[in-house]
């Protein structure tokens, strides 16, 4: 009862002129940021970051803007994954599959419209695991001690590269390499300059939105300035018709399973930290095939159930991917590393406490999920000829305008000139290790996470006189350890038979064209 008497206060805060205001507009542009084919909702809520704080909002309506332009972008990933053949981002990969040929058929608005009544009923259930999952985290998270934050952190950094990393080895440079950024600074128990080589401006540290702007909107710009060089742009043209938007009630009465089964694995996937929209994705297309098609003689050649399994997968896993973030302060995905650190910026703490220190903003945020699914539905059906449109925009008109929206508003953050060069700095880096396949969101965890990690193994060590042995001291200690070597080890021996698969299905998705 109390959890419906909170959802209740969480709707009379977002139901606001300004908040629907802000839900609609995270939505619109969410989804247009996901129809862009790369760009995908890390990328897409990191650029609208500045944009955020430039209009000074408090915490609660730009946690609604940025979350809207998280689920508007997982809505929108389909739409280049029907028409062009072309995922917007990884989880719509799966997408392809099904959709493209629906689309050469002659039937690409029946696939938007059942892709879009999937992406609804995924994320609308998922937003109901929320509800009642994540206060039951809260009550186990309230047995933390120190010594088991520093083993929840450890385990969010095994765990972050998933089944789905090409690099389980990568994954741990770069996590180190983000603790390493952490470090920088004066040290707040001794007093001792870090990695400062000197300079005033570091003394604070290292700003999470600076190095998360860096990495990922200003690495992309540096990214097709690279290839608009080396190719040349092409002008990319969506080549189908869109036709009926209104899929039968017999197509969405056959389809419904399938949403109900991917939307139950799409969520458990999404809440295990690290496994992400992707696998969600994968495991409900593979499960569905299974279940409906285990000889594959419709999927992969346009069958509905296809298109609404891994679109329904992909977004339950998204709400299911916000329940270790908001509960345990652990990201479960890759755009919820990047929201938690709007958390922080905020001066809000994830974890246990979040729900009784600040549950205006939780609740809040909660129920700003579900206006938005209602948004994104109403929008994605009626208005999908708009967002095709987004497909026509040139490239050489939107990242300049990306670059912008990044340096004005982190400039009118911060007002110093030194940010702005370390902005740069940090796009640079990112264009690098993106070329090296480096993940970029671990370093994005060790910057977030770092200091915590490391006031709490401090903490954990005074408690107990410098013991190492106090971090395997209690039963929930060993559990997490356990959890962390499996989710380290596991995507080692599993994972490139995961990635194996995936590619297999997508080329065998390719020769049906």
């Amino acid at each position: 009862m109390d959890t419906f008497v909170s959802l209740y206060d969480g709707f009379s805060i977002a139901l606001t002129w300004q908040n629907l205001l802000l839900a609609f507009l995270g939505c619109f542009l969410g989804t247009m940021m996901g129809a862009l084919p790369g760009l995908g909702p890390a990328n897409g809520v990191a650029i609208l970051i500045p944009l955020a704080f430039t209009f000074g909002l408090g915490a609660v309506p730009a946690l609604i803007l940025l979350t809207s332009v998280y689920y508007g972008a997982m809505y929108g990933g389909r739409i280049s994954s029907i028409l062009l053949n072309i995922p917007g981002d990884e989880p719509a990969m799966m997408t392809c599959l099904d959709g493209y040929p629906m689309a050469k058929a002659g039937r690409a608005g029946e696939a938007l419209a059942l892709s879009g009544i999937a992406s609804f009923v995924g994320a609308f259930f998922a937003t109901w695991g929320l509800v009642f999952l994540a206060p039951q985290l809260v009550k186990i998270a309230l047995l933390f001690g120190p010594a088991e934050y520093f083993v929840l952190f450890t385990l969010a950094f095994a765990t972050l590269g998933g089944i789905a990393a090409a690099n389980q080895a990568k994954s741990a440079f770069a996590a180190a390499l983000g603790i390493g950024i952490a470090m920088i600074g004066v040290d707040t128990q001794t007093g001792v300059q870090r990695f400062t080589f000197g300079e005033v401006h570091l003394y604070d540290g290292i700003d999470f939105l600076i190095a998360i702007v860096g990495l990922f909107a200003l690495s992309e710009v540096f990214i097709f300035l690279e290839h608009r060089s080396s190719r040349g742009e092409k002008k990319e043209e969506p080549k189908m018709q869109i036709g009926r938007l209104t899929p039968s009630w017999k197509l969405l009465r056959y389809c419904t399973p399938a949403m109900i089964r991917s939307t139950v694995v799409g969520f458990l996937a999404g809440v295990l930290p690290g496994a992400g929209a992707s696998l969600g994705s994968f495991l409900a297309y593979s499960v569905e095939k299974q279940v409906s098609d285990p000889r594959s003689e419709t999927f992969g050649k346009g069958d509905p159930r296809g298109v609404a399994a891994p679109e329904a997968g992909n977004n339950a896993a998204s709400g299911g991917a916000l329940v270790p973030m908001l509960a345990l302060g652990v990201p479960g995905s890759g755009t919820t590393a990047v929201l938690l650190a709007v958390l922080l910026t905020l001066n809000i703490q994830p974890g246990p406490l979040l729900f009784q220190n600040n549950p205006d903003v939780v609740w809040g945020l909660i129920a700003a999920l579900f206006i938005a699914n209602f948004m994104l539905l109403a929008l994605n059906i009626p208005m999908v000829g708009i967002f095709t449109r987004v497909l026509l925009v040139p490239s050489h008109i939107l990242m300049p305008i990306v670059a912008m929206i990044a340096f004005i508003g982190i400039y009118s953050i911060t007002g110093s000139t030194f940010e702005l060069k370390m902005m740069v700095f940090f796009g640079v880096l990112g264009w690098v290790l993106r070329k090296l396949d480096v993940p970029l969101v671990p370093i994005i965890l060790g910057i977030l996470l770092g200091n915590e990690m490391e006031v709490n193994l401090r903490r954990a060590m005074t408690i107990s006189n410098g013991e190492w042995s106090a971090l395997f001291g209690s039963w929930l200690a060993i559990i997490l350890w356990t959890i962390a070597i499996v989710g380290f080890v596991l995507p080692i021996v599993l994972g490139r038979r995961v990635k194996k698969k995936m590619k297999q299905a997508e080329e065998e998705g390719a020769l049906t064209d």
